[in-house]
């Protein structure tokens, strides 16, 4: 018994470290780990008063802001924060939607050359693009948890979210119905209940401050 209860123990430990390395070496597995453990109606707490400030600013409800978050990257947890089309930071912009669509891209879908300085605050207002310096820093950068949500907020502001069209302004954000229906379904969630809760993680905790 004691033997077959050793055997058992060693297991354990090594399965356990097996999910600690993946966790640690590998983005999807990351990912896919802390969409199943963030419940539906989880938000991240130290996110919650960037979501307000945004989302006052702009005069939508907070909650809509932290669904487009929780399905864009999981809360900042997806790493790196860029998606396979080009897609950056903490909200996902495309490049041309943050400098701006009058700013000559590289391809039809709002990327930029690479050389090209995106958190430029002369060169997103010359091109009317939504990247915002919203820390005073001069700079606006996808990348900074404020500037990005100040960004998403005023964009699904001024499409339509300002006048409680939600669904057309998140349609705008992302043409997809089965993201609009995804999104919705969190925010619906989040104006329910919602439970406030830590994030696991250097990086969440970071990009919070």
């Amino acid at each position: 018994m004691k033997k077959w209860l050793y055997s058992i123990l060693i297991l354990m430990v090594v399965f356990v470290g097996i999910a600690i390395l993946l966790f640690e070496q590998n983005d999807r597995f990351r990912q896919g780990l802390y969409k199943a453990i963030i419940a539906e109606n989880q938000i991240p707490e130290d996110y919650i008063p960037v979501y307000h400030e945004a989302a006052d600013t702009y005069s939508i409800p907070w909650e809509l802001l932290a669904a487009v978050h929780r399905v864009e990257t999981i809360f900042s947890t997806m790493e790196p924060m860029e998606s396979p089309v080009g897609a950056l930071g903490h909200f996902q912009f495309m490049p041309r939607t943050w400098v701006g669509w009058t700013y000559p891209g590289v391809d039809d879908i709002g990327n930029v050359a690479d050389d090209v300085d995106i958190t430029d605050i002369e060169l997103i207002e010359e091109h009317n693009g939504y990247g915002t310096d919203a820390t005073g820093n001069g700079e606006a950068d996808p990348f900074n948890l404020h500037d990005s949500a100040y960004a998403a907020a005023r964009f699904l502001s001024e499409h339509g979210a300002v006048d409680g069209d939600y669904e057309d302004a998140l349609f705008s954000y992302n043409r997809s119905d089965a993201y609009v229906e995804e999104v919705m379904h969190y925010f619906e969630t989040y104006k329910e209940n919602y439970d406030p809760i830590q994030l696991y993680g250097k990086q969440e905790a970071d990009e919070a401050k």
